[in-house]
């Protein structure tokens, strides 16, 4: 993973919750926040909470739970407890999820909506959902499925390589969707300790209202932007426009859906 792929700074938090978050991090939110508040925890701790969708919903179907909310990222983490109804109920804190701040068997459940793709050690970040888990706690996460079964990404994507040739641009088929492989899952999650592994396909429809929609939520909300303007400091309109184009050309005119699909993974202590 490169150094910029993790860079959420600038208006990209701000970007991310207003045009990525609809798009297509909401239903999973809503998914993953049921399946949870299913198993009744009453201490949670959140990683890689980005700018809170998954935070704001599971507060709300847990409301007597113990809740901690954390991300790498204090330009994130800043943006999500701003807008959180419910502030004054959930702890907020900066954490490296490859090092957690917190004794062992704290918490009942553990849970990272589209964060572990960003892990350098994904083993080591496992290992660490794992010990402050309480036994018979549980480790629910997603990640997203390969570029190719994520429409907007991978015609996006596309229209980079052919933008920058020499150089093409693949933030989001390296890092969102490149750790879609659930054997190389579940082996990991064994090895960092867990004795049972569920992972479940999840398939939604991102829409949008307009082509540039959809382009401006991945072209300026992700790190993608740090890719774009790296190799034209200049070019972000450009490569917006050429995004748009692209997905006008795939999915018309109009009100564009695209497909994605993702996996969601409970890890069992």
């Amino acid at each position: 993973m490169a150094t910029s792929d993790a860079a959420f700074s600038g208006s990209i938090p701000e970007l991310y919750n207003t045009v990525l978050v609809p798009l297509i991090f909401e239903s999973y939110a809503r998914d993953l926040a049921a399946r949870v508040a299913a198993l009744e925890p009453r201490r949670v701790l959140e990683t890689a909470a980005g700018t809170g969708v998954v935070t704001r919903a599971l507060s709300a179907a847990l409301p007597a739970a113990d809740y901690v909310a954390t991300d790498l990222n204090q330009a994130m983490l800043d943006h999500a407890a701003a807008r959180h109804p419910g502030h004054h109920r959930v702890q907020w804190g900066q954490a490296d999820a490859l090092a957690l701040p917190f004794d062992d068997a704290s918490f009942d459940a553990v849970v990272c909506q589209f964060g572990v793709m960003f892990f350098p050690d994904k083993v080591k970040g496992y290992r660490e959902a794992r010990r402050v888990l309480a036994p018979g706690g549980a480790f629910l996460f997603s990640v997203w499925d390969r570029i190719s079964e994520n429409e907007f990404a991978d015609v996006i994507t596309e229209a980079m390589a052919q933008m920058f040739p020499d150089d093409p641009p693949r933030f989001l088929a390296r890092t969102p969707h490149g750790h879609y492989d659930v054997d190389r899952i579940r082996d990991e999650l064994k090895t960092a300790g867990f004795r049972a592994v569920t992972i479940d396909p999840v398939e939604a429809i991102s829409a949008a209202a307009s082509p540039r929609d959809a382009a401006v939520a991945y072209c300026h909300g992700t790190p993608l932007r740090n890719e774009i303007e790296a190799r034209d400091p200049d070019g972000l309109e450009r490569a917006t426009e050429a995004a748009t184009q692209a997905i006008a050309d795939r999915f018309g005119s109009g009100g564009v859906l695209g497909r994605i699909r993702a996996y969601v993974i409970t890890a069992s202590a």
